[in-house]
Parts: C-alpha cells; structure tokens; sequence
C-alpha cells in the first residue's frame, strides 16, 4: 500500500469524484470523448450497480481526494470480470494500481472465480504492459464499442490455475512475463508451433514451446517453470498438455534434448520419456561453462 492512501468500498455519492478520476485518464488520450447520461449513466449510481450485479466497487483516497478506483462483477460459470480500473496520473507508478488489482482479484477469487478477464482500449499501453506484468494475456478478437470515441478494446483474461494454449496475440502478451517464449508468437501465426502458458495462483509461472516443423514429429523446444511455483506440479501439467496438443495435430513421436542436472531432465525422466544418449560439452550455460546434454524422446 503506498503511503497515505486506504482501499474501501466506493460509495454512490462519490459519483462526481469518480467520473473526475475517469476523465484525468481519458484526457491524456487524443480522440477520448466522454458523455456521462448518454453512454455511461450507471457512473451516477455506480456503488449500486455493480452491487446489483453481484459484485463490488472500491476506491482509494488521499487528503480527502479520489485518486484510484476498482471494481469486479461476476461473468458466467466462474468467470469475473475486473472493471474501471483507474489510478491518478500524478500516482502512476506508486504501486497504487496493484493494491488495487490485488484487491479485486482477492474479492473474486473467494467469491468462487475461477478465471479472471477484462478489457482495455487499444489507446491505453501503459495498462496493457501493467496487466501483462500482472499475468493477464490476450484473449479474444479486439471489441468493437461504437461509441462517440471509436472506442476499441483488447480483451485479457487469466484462470487462477491452469495451463492454457496461447494464440499468436497472447504469446506476445505473455512475453513480458514469460521471456523464454520470445518471438515464438510468428511460430504459432504460422501454424509450427504450439505455445502453452500455465498459472497458479493467479501467477503466469510457467510456459512450453513445441515445434511443429515435421509432420510426424513435434520437439519441446522449452519448459520452463519460475522457479517459485515448482514442485507444485505445474511442470508435469505442462507436459501433459504438451503431448495432448502434439497427439492431437497428428505427431507420433516427440523428442527434446536437456543440459544435464537441469529441472527439465527430471522432468522427463518422471514422465515416461526415453533418453537416448549424453552428448558431451553439448550447450553453454549462462555462465558459459561447458554442458553435456541428454537428448530424450517419446511415442505418442
């Protein structure tokens, strides 16, 4: 929490405050336009809106001024929807919006949530790289408004746990989280390859690449889980889901190669993969000092 400044539930009567904090927002945009009673009517009365759609709205206040909001609704079959996400531009950076986010999503997460989405204008990057800091990745096709500002909209999304399969857009997402899948957005735009991204706890923790160049064989390229989640089984999930994937666009067998002592190569071993052989000083690590390597592989 950043100092001077307390979370609690909004209140109706803050109506004009809030539509303020919106605006100081939308203002740094070009092309924002904003008409409360034709488009956004429910901001007169907001605390009750979402509290009749289940959810909640809170806000943040210092020296008697609004200077961050949040809210979080209920979607369908435990999926929220985390909304009005909005900080004071003066406290951009502060950690004012992760005590917010961390919040709405704890709200969520105890009201049953099992996936979390929201969406974002396309205008807004500086939020698009903090949701992604936050786990979140692209979902969906982009949201067309037809309101008076041309609005369009990226949608997010994350489960809580869980591995899920990336499409190019969310791969690139991910990326700020994930580094390891770097670049392999262009793999997956063309159909060579298959990105899987896995969560716990509402935590982008893990991600596996696998590569689609031969029409019977698919290879692990990457596997890599932060190491903060591991020996959680979030690595054997991924595999799993690796193979499933593979199987499924038509491979018969995969192959995939570890430096030794790596947490991959036992990986592979618990999940019933074969290894073929140790090549000698294979690979470098990051420390460049020479590696043997274990190159594995499995019928699907």
């Amino acid at each position: 929490m950043t100092a001077g400044v307390a979370i609690r539930p909004g209140r109706d009567s803050e109506s004009e405050a809030l539509i303020a904090l919106i605006w100081s927002c939308w203002s740094l945009y070009p092309g924002i336009r904003m008409d409360v009673d034709r488009e956004m009517p429910e901001m007169r009365a907001l605390a009750t809106w979402y509290a009749q759609k289940g959810g909640a709205l809170w806000v943040t206040e210092a020296a008697g001024h609004v200077v961050g909001m949040i809210a979080t609704c209920p979607l369908h079959d435990g999926t929220w929807e985390i909304c009005r996400v909005y900080v004071d531009p003066e406290r951009h950076g502060s950690g004012l919006a992760h005590a917010l986010l961390d919040t709405a999503e704890a709200h969520a997460i105890q009201s049953g949530a099992q996936r979390l989405e929201l969406w974002s204008d396309t205008r807004f990057e500086r939020a698009h790289r903090f949701y992604q800091k936050r786990s979140y990745v692209r979902s969906g096709p982009v949201r067309v408004l037809r309101d008076i500002s041309n609005s369009l909209e990226f949608g997010y999304a994350k489960p809580i746990q869980g591995v899920e399969v990336l499409d190019a857009a969310a791969a690139v997402s991910a990326e700020q989280r994930s580094p390891a899948i770097a670049g392999s957005w262009r793999l997956v735009a063309s159909g060579s390859a298959v990105v899987l991204a896995g969560w716990r706890d509402g935590v982008l923790a893990g991600t596996a690449t696998l590569t689609l160049a031969e029409p019977h064989r698919g290879e692990v390229v990457d596997l890599s889980v932060d190491p903060e989640f591991r020996r959680r089984g979030l690595g054997r999930a991924l595999m799993t889901r690796l193979e499933h994937e593979a199987k499924a666009s038509g491979r018969h067998l995969l192959t995939a190669y570890t430096l030794v002592g790596e947490p991959l190569e036992r990986l592979l071993d618990d999940s019933g993969w074969t290894a073929l052989g140790t090549i000698p000083l294979y690979a470098l690590r990051p420390d460049k000092s020479p590696a043997d390597a274990r190159l594995f592989w499995k019928a699907l």
